[in-house]
Order: C-alpha cells, then structure tokens, then sequence
C-alpha cells in the first residue's frame, strides 16, 4: 500500500532538493551590492510612508467589490470549462446542475447591477 505512494514522495523529494538547490546556486552566483534604494519596499511607484503624495489615500469599498466579483466570475469559468469538456459524459442531471448553477450565478449578477455594485463613482 505504502508503495502506491512512493512516486509522489519521490516529486516532493525531487521538488524540495531543486528548490534547495536552486536557492543556494543563486546565493552564490547572484550580484551583492545591495545599497538602500534596492533594499526599499517597491509598491507600484509609491515610497512607502510617504503621507505627501495624493495616491496614498484610501482605497475605496467599490475597488474590493469588483475584485471579488472579477474573482467570482473567474471562478465560475474555471467549473465552466471542465464541465463543458465531459457534458456528453455526465448526462442531464449535470447539464441540469450547471443550468442551475448559472442562473444563480447571473441572479446574482443582476442584483449586484441593480443595486448600483458595479458603477465607479
């Protein structure tokens, strides 16, 4: 029984030894001059700390909530497509399960849009 799971032990040895190995190659061989602007926290532009700049401010609720939607809607596509690869397969039960799956999913969309959720004040 324990030999089923000898090939997955042997990825993880393989995968840990070539990170390991990978790690300590690139200590070795990588470029060590760091001076404070390398050493400095790099956001989009932006010093860190810097309470001057105007692009420092709050992010607004709406930015979170159209992430999570464009993350929603990423993860309908990723049931979507293995589904659509093996309908013929499943049946109806599965088409029936998908269908209604989808329809929540738009009824969902569809109150987030007449709820005003998707406008960018």
């Amino acid at each position: 029984m324990l030999a089923e799971y000898l090939p997955l032990l042997l990825l993880f040895v393989i995968a840990f030894t070539f990170v390991g190995v990978s790690m300590l190659v690139a200590s070795f061989l990588g470029p060590k001059n760091p001076n404070p602007t390398k050493r400095a926290a790099y956001e989009s532009g932006i010093i860190p700390g810097d309470e001057t700049d105007p692009r420092l401010g709050r992010f607004s609720v709406k930015f979170y909530v159209i992430a999570m939607l464009f993350i929603i809607f990423d993860v309908e596509a990723i049931f979507l497509h293995p589904w659509a690869v093996v309908l013929r397969d499943l049946g109806w039960f599965a088409f029936w399960a998908m269908a209604i799956f989808v329809l929540l999913l738009f009824e969902s969309y569809y109150y987030i849009l007449r709820r005003g959720g998707l406008e960018w004040d």
